[in-house]
């Protein structure tokens, strides 16, 4: 980190404002070449922005921040011009003039990480504030860039930590190792770390839901009514409705907010045999997407009852592990079997309970008060954790030595130390950051 980073904070295109950022040892003289003079720190100042010969680029507010009282825990520099691509560029050129280089995607919340002014999930709590889809994604994100996530892995830590002591320190009295880790109530510190770390990872999972979303794939026959429940759905015309079987010839997607729940619906071709060429590549990328959904609603038309006899065919020949909800359509003409959802996409019945359905078949429970910010390698991790504390629960039940149980515990604690950065390989991090914006 001796480098000086540059990049533009702010996206592309036109705008009242424009942010370019410099962080870096070298902050400091960017700043004095290109406006002649440092402004006082913390303290905006309008300012010229000047090239090398002294004529100005643009005009805006100066702040400098000397680390390391900044967010990236280094001296840095921002200049708040116009909202300009030729503009910015231009600033962004002069910085490079002056010693700086171009800032790599998430290289300025890197360095916040590295400098410990954030540990990684508040890190990622940034991306996730930035890429949230809806307002209870948004609300998650700032409790996890506040801090709420890492805390409640503090505790989890700090706990694990006590039994490892006890643990420890029984290994150094190898006779009476079991008698002493039983004294000191390991097993039951273990059921109740065990208990917390079911709670956080039901939160977790709430809040990956609501950053990752979920995939649901619309499929079925043709002139089902797939497109029409899209539609409604969606509550617009997203997809074109007609008459003529195999209208859609491609996945349309439509995005979603189901109560808080990002979800992307996917209208497919209609499934049957026998299909002209066009038509067979629609239904050829249909089953790709339904190899890849998280939920598939298979619609039947209710009316048509040679569909409701080959329905048990055709969801054994959909030869997917994705959960599938069958949902018989256009119920306002006709009565729905039993065993599935009876909706109308024409009157909008059964949409409510269809809507209840999506929710319950990804597991989601409505973002809350605790609901956090989390990814699934955050749940990966907390599964990990909850592995090793069962096993070393399972070694104490058969009394197979503290040596073994030790190394459970060290293992879960390695692997809570993954989600806030203390112990994470060089390549998770680089996989992380990469994932950010330019100027993040």
């Amino acid at each position: 980190m001796t480098d000086t980073i540059v990049a533009i904070a702010t996206p592309p295109g036109r705008g009242g404002i424009g942010i370019v950022r410099v962080s870096g040892p070298a902050a400091a003289a960017v700043g004095r070449g290109m406006l002649g003079e440092l402004p006082p720190p913390r303290v905006a100042v309008a300012r010229h922005f000047r090239d090398g010969a002294g004529e100005p680029i643009d005009a805006g507010l100066a702040l400098y921040f000397p680390g390391p009282a900044s967010f990236t825990g280094e001296d840095v520099l921002e200049l708040h011009g116009h909202g300009g691509a030729v503009v910015q560029d231009l600033l962004v050129a002069r910085c490079l003039e002056l010693g700086a280089r171009p800032a790599r995607a998430g290289e300025f919340s890197e360095r916040a990480f590295l400098n410990d002014k954030l540990d990684l999930a508040q890190a990622e709590a940034i991306a996730d504030l930035i890429d949230a889809g809806s307002a209870a994604a948004a609300r998650a994100a700032l409790r996890s860039l506040d801090g709420e996530f890492s805390a409640r892995v503090h505790a989890l830590e700090a706990g694990l930590v006590e039994v490892r002591m006890h643990v420890e320190a029984a290994i150094d009295f190898a006779d009476e190792d079991l008698e002493l880790i039983a004294e000191s109530g390991v097993a039951k510190r273990l059921a109740a770390l065990e208990e917390s770390l079911v709670a956080l990872a039901a939160a977790v999972e709430q809040g990956r839901l609501l950053q990752e979303g979920c995939t649901v794939v619309i499929a079925g026959r043709p002139n089902a009514g797939k497109s029409s429940l899209l539609n409604a759905l969606a509550g617009h015309d997203a997809a074109i409705v007609t008459e003529i079987p195999g209208t859609t010839r491609d996945v349309l997607r439509e995005r979603i907010d189901l109560d808080g729940l990002p979800l992307e619906l996917q209208d497919t071709a209609g499934l049957r045999e026998d299909p002209e060429r066009v038509e067979a590549e629609g239904i050829r990328r249909a089953r790709a997407a339904l190899a890849r959904a998280d939920h598939v609603l298979y619609v039947v038309d209710a009316t048509d009852p040679q569909a409701l006899t080959a329905l048990p065919a055709e969801l054994e020949a959909l030869g997917t592990s994705v959960p599938v909800g069958v949902v018989y359509n256009k119920t306002d003409r006709a009565a729905a079997p039993s065993g599935g959802l009876a909706v109308s996409a024409l009157t909008g019945a059964g949409l409510p309970a269809l809507r209840a359905h999506l929710k319950a078949a990804v597991g989601y429970l409505g973002a809350s008060a605790g609901t956090l910010s989390a990814r699934r390698r955050h749940r990966d991790a907390l599964g990990r954790v909850r592995e090793r504390l069962a096993a070393a629960r399972a070694h104490l039940a058969t009394a197979a030595g503290a040596e073994l149980v030790a190394e459970e515990l060290r293992l879960a604690h390695d692997a809570l130390g993954e989600i806030t950065g203390r112990f994470t390989s060089e390549d998770l991090l680089t996989r992380i950051f990469a994932s950010f914006c330019i100027g993040k």
